[in-house]
């Protein structure tokens, strides 16, 4: 199928075509034609999958159609500031000849600019819960004239502790209203909101969280914790010469990372959540534009973020949520571009990894041709502090007297609490060794 095959109209389908765009994505294919006619959709899509464009472009479709007015006709809420962005500025491409206006607004700055915006006037609203609820209070915006409500992210929100907030945004919606809900994990918190704000909706489910896009190469290296920053360097100064976004399990992490790299004369920033809006904000710009070649993040950026053509993500640790790593390697090999997944596994990955292969269904295959490889990893856990439990605490005893085979305990901080609670399970095979 082709986009023109979608009935389009032709400023729209003007706008898309000098995107690029010629074929939609399955989510989109199955999702424009139906929100066209004004149904309610409920989408099970993870990212990458094009579910921007499958909401914005048939929304701007139908309020087309609308006589100009002042007031909020679609509101799409979403997590994060990151992501907020990233749409609105998707609906500024594909209704840019539309006479249709739009905004984004979301905490961390001064309001006035955006009130003021919104005192012009706006027809689509993308918007940050917190924010969103400031305005509303402060009687800056009423959705009395609503005619579209769009709720991206919906899992995210539920992980970042948002859901209460957006119950409270729902109650003042309209009852006659169209409903988007898209989410790419369906856990039942999440089943039950969908359930009570969706009238007899389509359901469409895309490429499910446990799988990876084909077109990701993905491997693993084996390293001893005290090298990984020496591999980072080695494979960014030897191997990869393009730009690349590495994952890193804690703020103090990421930022240890960042400083290492730019002693080395690599061009990096980090991105967690101790950061500014605004210094999150341009280190993004700065990615993106290529004056960074290093963008090092926690996993506040796992999801939400567009980065065009980006072709590495590296994994300095393995998250313990599994689902994490399919989030984290979808930055790359988007809409059906190729990519590469790096992951640096020590002896406090390696419980980790298993989890990640079973989910995904597959082995992933292990680099070894590289400096800092070794064959005498030993699975180690960590405690609430996020610390190596030593082995006077109950963990495994090394395999061999290898120098190198201890952890020192200087991983102090703990996950970055933008990204959501992580659950520390307790494994069933506590011994688990990755085999050679």
């Amino acid at each position: 199928m082709n986009f023109t095959d979608l009935n389009l109209i032709e400023p729209i389908a003007k706008a898309i075509q000098e995107q690029g765009y010629t074929n939609p994505t399955p989510i989109q294919e199955k999702s424009i034609p139906e929100i066209i006619q004004g149904k309610d959709f409920l989408g099970c899509a993870q990212t990458g999958t094009g579910k921007t464009a499958a909401f914005a472009i048939p929304i701007l479709q139908n309020l087309s159609k609308n006589k100009p007015s002042n007031h909020i006709k679609a509101l799409i809420l979403t997590p994060t500031r990151e992501l907020a962005i990233q749409i609105e500025e998707n609906i500024q491409a594909y209704g840019k000849y539309l006479p249709l206006k739009h905004l984004v607004i979301f905490g961390g700055v001064k309001q006035g600019n955006q009130e003021a915006a919104l005192r012009k006037g706006i027809d689509i609203l993308v918007a940050t819960p917190g924010r969103l609820l400031d305005f509303i209070a402060q009687g800056i915006i009423s959705l009395k004239n609503l005619e579209i409500f769009v709720l991206d992210e919906a899992d995210r929100m539920l992980d970042m502790g948002f859901v209460h907030d957006v119950k409270r945004v729902i109650k003042l919606l309209p009852q006659k209203r169209q409903t988007l809900f898209f989410s790419a994990t369906m856990p039942k918190e999440i089943q039950k909101l969908a359930d009570s704000i969706l009238n007899n909706p389509v359901k469409v489910e895309v490429t499910p969280v446990s799988s990876t896009a084909e077109t990701i190469k993905q491997s693993v290296y084996f390293v001893e914790r005290d090298n990984k920053l020496n591999l980072l360097t080695h494979i960014l100064k030897n191997n990869i010469s393009d730009s690349v976004l590495v994952f890193a399990r804690t703020k103090h992490g990421a930022d240890k990372i960042a400083r290492k790299l730019q002693k080395d004369n690599i061009t990096t920033e980090a991105i967690h959540g101790n950061k500014s809006q605004n210094a999150r904000q341009n280190a993004l710009n700065n990615f993106k534009s290529g004056k960074t070649r290093v963008l090092v993040a926690t996993d506040i950026a796992a999801r939400g973020i567009d980065i065009d053509e980006l072709k590495y993500v590296v994994n300095f640790e393995l998250s313990d949520v599994s689902e994490t790593y399919v989030h984290r390697i979808g930055r790359t090999g988007r809409a059906g571009a190729e990519g590469t997944s790096i992951s640096f596994v020590d002896g406090l990955d390696l419980l980790n990894l298993k989890n990640t292969e079973k989910l995904i269904g597959m082995k992933i295959p292990v680099i070894k041709n590289h400096p800092f490889h070794t064959d005498d990893l030993v699975a180690q856990k960590r405690d609430s502090n996020n610390k190596p439990v030593s082995a006077g605490a109950g963990a495994n005893k090394p395999r061999s007297s290898r120098p190198g085979t201890s952890r020192p305990n200087n991983n102090k901080k703990k996950p970055d609490s933008t990204a959501g609670p992580i659950s520390f399970k307790k494994p069933k095979n506590k011994n688990f060794t990755r085999k050679k």
